[in-house]
Formats: structure tokens, C-alpha cells, sequence
């Protein structure tokens, strides 16, 4: 059991950086400047969050890099706190891929039509989920219990995994919010000139 999870550990790692590149990759794209010098600059913030664990702990840092990556004051001050809230790319995709294992560890349905009823659901109850150590998690119970049907010791696993790696997850959350900034910056920053 422990190597399985150490495995999927590492899997949550390396999506974590691709979700990073990603959405910084159509930042810089966006803002045509370098994805990786914007992602870079972001590093404050990912470390602090990594400390943390929390997306509302984080906004001062994540606030302060943003304008730092060029995005205006007002813009970044409107979309980093609430992507604080609403921008839980790392934490969904940790969720997902915990409840994935716990299922094939169980012998229980794991589908791609179920997974992406339950992904749909969770990117709802994401938008709930508190900007505090755990709150996603939290918010996560009903689709893991509804949906995918885990009983109370497969949620407190579900828990107890969330919790482990509970930083990371919120690392990469803050860190793409400067991306979101970048972009919605892009959209509709020079249209108030």
C-alpha cells in the first residue's frame, strides 16, 4: 500500500508541473513575454504556500508577484483573491487522482463516464471549497460519497491523503492564479485606459 501511494505521490508531482507549464505557456503566450520567467517570478508565492498550505495565507505573496509579472494593480487585486477561492486546478486533479487509487485498490467502478461525472461535480463543490488547510477536501465528500459510493473509511483515507500532500496541491493552486491574473489582465486591463 505504501508503495502504491508513494507512486501516486509522485504522479501528483509531475502532473502538478504540468499543469503549471501549461497554463503559463498560454499566459506567456497571452502577454507575449517568456512563460518561464513568468512562472519563475511566481516562485515566492509557491514557496509560501508550500509553508502554509493555505490559498488565503498565500494572497499578499501571490498579490505581490502578480503585479511583479507586469498584470495592474486593480486587475490582480480583483483576480487573486478570488481565484483564491475558485482556482483549485491542484487540488482537483490530487482529489481525483487519490479517489482513482482508492478505487482500484477497492475493486470498485472506475469508468471514464463515472470520473467525469465526479469531476464535473467537483469542480462545483471546488468553487465552495474555503481557501483554508483542508477545505477542498472537505468539500470533496459528498461527490467522493454520492458518486463514486466511498463509505466512511475510504473518506477518512481520502482525508488522510489529502492532508499529506494538502501543500502542494495548494502551491500549484496560487502559483496558476498569477497565470489566470496574467490572462484576464491581457482581456480586459487596457480597456479601462
Amino acid at each position: 500500500i505504501l508503495l502504491v501511494f508513494a507512486q501516486i505521490i509522485l504522479v501528483i508531482v509531475v502532473l502538478h508541473v504540468f499543469i503549471l507549464v501549461y497554463e503559463f505557456v498560454i499566459a506567456g503566450a497571452a502577454a507575449k513575454k517568456n512563460p518561464f520567467r513568468l512562472l519563475w517570478r511566481m516562485l515566492p508565492a509557491y514557496l509560501t504556500a508550500l509553508g502554509t498550505s493555505s490559498s488565503a495565507a498565500t494572497i499578499p505573496v501571490t498579490l505581490s508577484r502578480t503585479i511583479g509579472n507586469g498584470v495592474s494593480k486593480p486587475v490582480a487585486g480583483f483576480t487573486v483573491p478570488l481565484c483564491a477561492t475558485i482556482h483549485m486546478p491542484g487540488s482537483m486533479m490530487k482529489i481525483t487522482c487519490c479517489a482513482l487509487t482508492v478505487c482500484l485498490m477497492n475493486g470498485m467502478p472506475h469508468d471514464f463516464p463515472l470520473f467525469i461525472h465526479f469531476m464535473l461535480l467537483l469542480a462545483v463543490c471546488m468553487v465552495a471549497g474555503p481557501g483554508v488547510p483542508g477545505g477542498a477536501i472537505m468539500a470533496a465528500l459528498g461527490p467522493l460519497a454520492s458518486v463514486l459510493g466511498f463509505n466512511a473509511d475510504m473518506q477518512a483515507l481520502m482525508i488522510a491523503l489529502y492532508i499529506a500532500m494538502d501543500s502542494f496541491g495548494t502551491a500549484c493552486n496560487v502559483t496558476g492564479d498569477g497565470a489566470v491574473a496574467i490572462v484576464i489582465d491581457k482581456m480586459f486591463g487596457k480597456k479601462r485606459a
